[in-house]
């Protein structure tokens, strides 16, 4: 038996990686053309690109008919005396999100290396004790927010973070408790970052809660790990690229999705920031063509 996948997009795939970017495309553009594209669910994106009053966001979704399937936020549990600092970023998008009635909050490791300059800011990989450590704050993280907010957390993986490669991410999953801590599966990051996203599917069928659809571009990715350059850098060179013209291939990701049995959503993005306001929508409304083509969706 299988279950179609839910569909949505992200602001992600409009370039908005900002709560406030003159490079980014305007929300309500976002909004209006996520629509267009004939999507009926999004994420919310950077918190404070949308608007964060919650009447004010629940009235400009309903009356585009989109939901919200999750929010997202950035987290830095590695460093050490950062709980407050985190729990505040956290609550305030996990406390919006549950006000739009969505039941997932997706949370992404901060970076050792700046997005933007391509710098090296901190050590790019953690200790045992700092990966013990790590866990065990994400296992709190997890709990405070289910327990308060109702929301489920879907870590997610990425480039340039400390759970990057396949081997970081298995070990994330070992270290944390699968009662609280769910999977999010970014295909683009797992393949850009050498990893195999079918695998993880078969090997961690129950921590798999959420997915981002993406791909990569293999000949940018190549050039832009022997060059060592930034994943900032990267995603300006075209490393994600548009489906079907990179890997994984979602077709297959979708089926893998689809047999596990369960309800798990599924948001198209593609990683363009910056990029012309033009781009977005043709692209957009293209990939949600294609993945309809190849995968069990609704």
């Amino acid at each position: 038996m299988t279950t179609p996948a839910f569909i949505g997009t992200a602001p992600d795939s409009w370039g908005v990686w900002y709560a406030d970017d003159p490079l980014q495309t305007p929300w309500q553009r976002f909004l209006d053309e996520a629509v267009e594209a004939g999507y009926m669910r999004i994420e919310l994106g950077p918190y404070g690109y949308l608007p964060t009053e919650p009447e004010r966001l629940r009235d400009e979704l309903g009356r585009r008919g989109l939901t919200m399937t999750a929010g997202t936020i950035f987290e830095h549990l590695h460093r050490t005396e950062s709980w407050h600092s985190t729990w505040a970023a956290v609550a305030a998008a996990a406390r919006l999100t549950a006000a739009m009635g969505a039941e997932h909050l997706v949370v992404i490791p901060d970076f050792w290396r700046d997005p933007a300059t391509g710098d090296v800011i901190e050590e790019a990989t953690l200790s045992d004790r700092e990966w013990a450590s790590y866990a065990q704050q994400m296992n709190r993280l997890a709990g405070a927010i289910r327990d308060e907010f109702g929301l489920q957390i879907q870590f997610h993986p990425h480039a340039d973070s400390h759970v990057d490669t396949q081997p970081h991410i298995e070990r994330f999953l070992a270290e944390t408790d699968p009662d609280l801590v769910s999977l999010c599966l970014d295909t683009g990051h797992v393949s850009y970052c050498g990893g195999d996203n079918l695998e993880l599917i078969r090997s961690h069928p129950d921590r798999i809660g959420y997915v981002h659809l993406k791909q990569i571009d293999p000949a940018v990715v190549e050039r832009v790990h022997a060059d060592g350059i930034g994943f900032g850098e990267a995603v300006r060179l075209g490393a994600m690229c548009e489906p079907p013209r990179g890997i994984p291939d979602l077709g297959a990701v979708l089926e893998a999705v689809a047999d596990l049995d369960r309800e798990v959503v599924a948001i198209v993005e593609q990683d363009m920031y910056p990029c012309e306001p033009d781009q977005p929508l043709p692209i957009a409304t293209r990939t949600l063509k294609t993945l309809q083509a190849c995968g069990p969706l609704r």
